[in-house]
């Protein structure tokens, strides 16, 4: 166990829902039970706790709802995790889950913008930790496998770490074969436009590095959050590793919130605007090309008129034509233009990723002295 603690030892910080589990007894179903055991869990809570009995200093953020459910959560965490700080983020709640969490010992932070991409940009920016984990709520994602997460983080500098889903036993636990074919879609969407090897585009279980959150511009507000930081992380040549994690779907009686067409739409969108915004030459010049050829193409029989009898018999279509020409012309150099800016934000990018090196670095030595 020493040997663990020192290779693991770091700051975490885990993101997401605890869920009250009711279970009946011998294996009845719902419908036959007149008692349940209750069980508190979750996928983030789970790793939070191992991670906690490896020696880390770990931190947990959740929302509990107001009752005696909630308080009892708080209360059950303090236990497991005596040294832990709990963090309760409010997004315009009605029900008293601040007063509840704070009585509680929690420390309580407001969202006023609604929607989870504002929650977790608001989180990013307001915690520091050396290591962060970020996990579905809906125990589908095995715990055992965040210290190989952390220990990469921590020991080999890798920006973020990708739990891969698909490799394992995504396709045969996960009963959605629209979510299946749309998780291969966009994985190789990705690779092929962006030239990047991550194995799972869609998983929600990831671990971060401090650099990477605190340099990650949020602009997303829904389940393409995930697209939005797998491109991210390609554009801006980070360290990436792949751990295969084993899947299992939902526990019966769950719903996912994601729905496979409008979120699947969404995420569709989002990996045409980065295109349009990270590799603006291939867009632009994809789009020159294309009008290039149409406007070459229909004027092949006016300049054949033209060579044959001297004369323009269709000047409506070689106006149209010269106009579509023009654009393509316009497309490609747009192309170029925002190519060099793009350029020009990498490397003032790069400078940024020196800052919060420094100011990670400060924060260590800070952490350090007050001990």
């Amino acid at each position: 166990m020493k040997k663990l603690e020192a290779k693991y030892e770091g700051k975490v910080l885990g993101l997401g829902e605890v869920m009250l589990r009711l279970t009946p007894p011998s294996y009845e179903k719902i419908i036959q039970a007149n008692s349940f055991s209750a069980t508190y869990a979750g996928g983030e809570a789970n790793v939070i706790c191992s991670l906690s009995m490896f020696g880390h200093d770990t931190k947990f953020v959740t929302k509990l709802p107001d009752n005696k459910l909630g308080e009892k959560v708080i209360k059950d965490f303090k236990e497991v995790l005596p040294d832990a700080t709990i963090y309760v983020y409010d997004n315009n709640s009605t029900d008293g889950t601040d007063e509840i969490a704070r009585r509680n010992g929690a420390i309580v932070r407001y969202e006023y913008q609604q929607g989870k991409g504002n929650v977790i940009r608001r989180m990013f920016r307001d915690i520091d930790a050396e290591c962060y984990i970020m996990t579905d709520g809906d125990d589908t994602y095995p715990a055992v496998n965040a210290p190989e997460m952390v220990d990469k983080v921590l020991n080999r500098n890798v920006d973020m770490v990708v739990g891969d889903r698909l490799s394992s036993t995504y396709f045969q636990e996960n009963k959605r074969p629209f979510h299946n074919f749309g998780n291969s879609l966009v994985r190789s969407s990705i690779n092929h436009l962006f030239h990047t090897d991550i194995k799972d585009i869609m998983t929600g279980y990831r671990a971060f590095s401090y650099e990477f959150v605190k340099t990650f511009p949020v602009i997303s507000r829904g389940f393409e959050i995930e697209t939005e930081m797998s491109i991210h992380a390609a554009d801006k040549n980070m360290f990436v590793e792949n751990v295969v994690v084993d899947y299992k779907d939902r526990p019966e009686g769950s719903e996912s919130k994601l729905n496979t067409y409008s979120d699947g739409f969404k995420v569709l969108r989002t990996i045409a605007r980065l295109f349009r915004t990270y590799q603006p030459m291939k867009y632009f010049g994809s789009i020159a090309g294309v009008l290039a050829v149409l406007g070459g193409g229909f004027s092949i029989p006016v300049f054949k008129d033209y060579f044959v009898t001297g004369l323009v018999k269709r000047f409506p279509t070689l106006i149209v034509c010269c106009f579509v020409i023009l654009t393509a012309i316009v497309s490609l150099f747009s192309g170029a233009i925002l190519k060099t800016i793009t350029w020009k934000n990498r490397q003032d990018f790069e400078m940024t990723r020196h800052q919060a090196r420094n100011k990670k670095e400060e924060l260590l030595k800070e952490a350090k002295e007050a001990e």
